[in-house]
């Protein structure tokens, strides 16, 4: 409606835009006109509308991948106390589920079955899943060991990351001084 007037009598488009503009004139409802230079909140002349919410992530929440944490630390010490204590059965077998549920809160359940039946992982799955079985059946070295070779099958890729990591720990300013001390003293009193 670019000649229709307003309630004071001044034509829509000169009130939103000047009486030149050459952007679309927008028409509103009676109800909401406005006297001369006010705009309707939200609606400025040539700005954009406002962006629209983020989708919430499609992996798991944060919540839910901070519990998984946790979870994967009380696997994993539950491991290390199992094997201290001997090879303790149960002990074994409860760090195994928590770390198996842990990893799958962290990472998402689509993730962690694709992670572990890749065509290329298999043999390291199997291993370390068989491994898992026969500590719950209640063979905890033999369990251990074949969870071991699984690991270090399934895992092969990230050992280079990590000991890269480790290598560059000595160029952090606090942890080259405190290597360089330790590395000092070789006092065997």
């Amino acid at each position: 409606m670019p000649g229709s007037a307003g309630l004071d009598g001044v034509p829509r488009s000169s009130v939103y835009f000047g009486a030149h503009s050459s952007l679309p004139v927008p028409s509103f409802p009676r109800s909401t006109e406005l006297p001369r230079g006010h705009l309707p909140s939200g609606t400025p002349g040539n700005a954009r509308p406002p962006p629209l919410p983020r989708a919430p992530p499609t992996t798991a929440s944060l919540p839910v991948a901070e519990i998984g944490v946790g979870i994967t630390g009380f696997g994993a010490f539950f491991i290390l106390l199992g094997a201290l204590l001997y090879f303790d059965s149960v002990l074994l077998a409860f760090g195994n589920l928590l770390f198996l549920t842990g990893l799958s809160l962290i990472i998402g359940l689509r993730k962690t079955f694709s992670f572990f039946f890749q065509r290329h992982k298999l043999k390291g799955t199997s291993f370390f899943l068989g491994g898992v079985v026969v500590v719950l059946l209640r063979w905890p070295l033999l369990g251990m060991f074949l969870e071991t070779y699984g690991f270090f099958s399934l895992f092969r890729g990230f050992f280079p990351v990590a000991f890269g990591f480790l290598g560059n720990a000595f160029n952090i300013p606090f942890l080259s001084e405190l290597f360089r001390r330790f590395q000092g003293t070789s006092s065997m009193v």
